[in-house]
């Protein structure tokens, strides 16, 4: 049988009405210390045809925010928002999973409790600037972790996920990539700890299944996803072989029954990757480990995405600016209607300007939230 973007399909005990997903994506639209507002409960619940919503990143505490105004998973307020939010998103008939994020030495002493340094697996200093609320400024040298004080940041991740069911969130995903804490331990370009934590891949990997396990005590494991980027660069991060560690780090988790695996291929920015641009990791080679459901990302439009699909290289294609700019993504790349255009300037600024105020095609749809 011959799929496309618009096939039905199912993931464990996850129906989906298409392939195409909303991919997670910052905006910096919450209120009051990390509320989900009532612009964000629009902004999912107009996009709600999208087979699958995941969540832009959910800090996990307050240790674990690295941006201003991002919405969190960590306080009953915060809660209560996304419960806004998901209800908006089903009365629209959607789906949604949270993204669960630490982001670890990727934040600045403005954002943690006390001032206190951010916390990483090494004390390795990322080049670059912060984005805080006065501006950004220097990024600061982080705080190793102590061997001692881990299983407590696991334990954020379970607690965040707790949130997430009682919110009403389908599922969640765990953000292992793009340079945050989990991504941070995985590779050896920021992990140089000595400890069971460090070194081998097996050891930096440890923290990943650790909260993976703590996450899948909450909800079923065919209801949680990872999020990998192996050769992502983005916030500084490197690793020495991603082939050949993404490979292990792959099977290590192939084993857990997971909703899904979510790969931003290549490094962030890089277009046309499925038509053979260069990358250093076969992506191919990579998902042949993992058993389940296979998400691709990164710079897929939708012939690419068809591609992707029709081939077997992906089961869904994560999309970013284009669901951010277009809110009937699906009916727009199902009729070939024209795109609207993204206006970068208001990605993180702007309130709903940039954020609500794209137009639907030729709709007389009306938001419900």
């Amino acid at each position: 049988m011959t799929y496309d973007l618009f096939s039905p399909i199912t993931s464990g005990n996850l129906h989906l009405p298409n392939r195409m997903v909303m991919a997670p994506m910052s905006r910096s639209r919450a209120v009051d210390g990390g509320v989900p507002s009532s612009a964000m409960a629009q902004h999912y619940a107009d996009r709600a045809t999208a087979g699958l919503i995941i969540s832009e990143s959910a800090p996990i505490s307050q240790q674990g925010v690295g941006y201003p105004n991002t919405p969190g998973l960590f306080t009953p307020q915060q809660t209560a928002g996304w419960m806004r939010v998901l209800n908006a998103v089903r009365s629209q008939g959607g789906r949604m999973f949270a993204q669960l994020q630490h982001c670890g030495r990727i934040s600045h002493p403005s954002h943690q409790p006390d001032g206190a340094l951010p916390v990483a697996p090494s004390a390795l200093k990322p080049a670059g600037h912060a984005f805080t609320a006065t501006g950004y400024q220097d990024f600061e040298t982080p705080r190793a972790l102590e061997t001692s004080e881990i299983a407590g940041v696991v334990d954020q991740f379970r607690l965040a996920a707790q949130n997430a069911r009682d919110a009403g969130f389908d599922g969640v995903e765990v953000h292992g990539a793009n340079g945050y804490l989990i991504d941070q331990f995985l590779r050896d370009g920021t992990n140089q700890r000595t400890d069971g934590y460090g070194g081998s891949i097996e050891n930096r990997t440890r923290f990943l299944l650790e909260v993976i396990e703590a996450v899948t005590t909450v909800f079923p494991a065919d209801r949680v996803g990872v999020k990998l980027s192996p050769e992502n660069t983005f916030n500084g991060i490197s690793d020495s072989d991603p082939q050949h560690h993404f490979e292990a780090i792959v099977r290590s988790i192939a084993d857990y029954g997971l909703a899904y695996l979510h790969v931003t291929e290549a490094s962030m920015g890089i277009m046309g990757h499925i038509a053979g641009s260069a990358k250093d990791v076969d992506y191919a080679q990579l998902r042949s480990h993992f058993p389940g459901t296979y998400i691709a990302n990164n710079g897929y439009g939708k012939s690419q995405a068809t591609i992707a699909i029709q081939s077997g290289h992906a089961d869904l294609v994560a999309f970013g600016a284009p669901f951010l700019a277009n809110p009937d993504l699906v009916r727009r790349y199902r009729e070939d209607l024209p795109l609207n255009t993204v206006d970068k300037s208001t990605f993180y600024f702007g309130g709903d300007m940039g954020y609500n105020d794209y137009p639907f095609a030729h709709s007389t749809l009306k938001s419900v939230a």
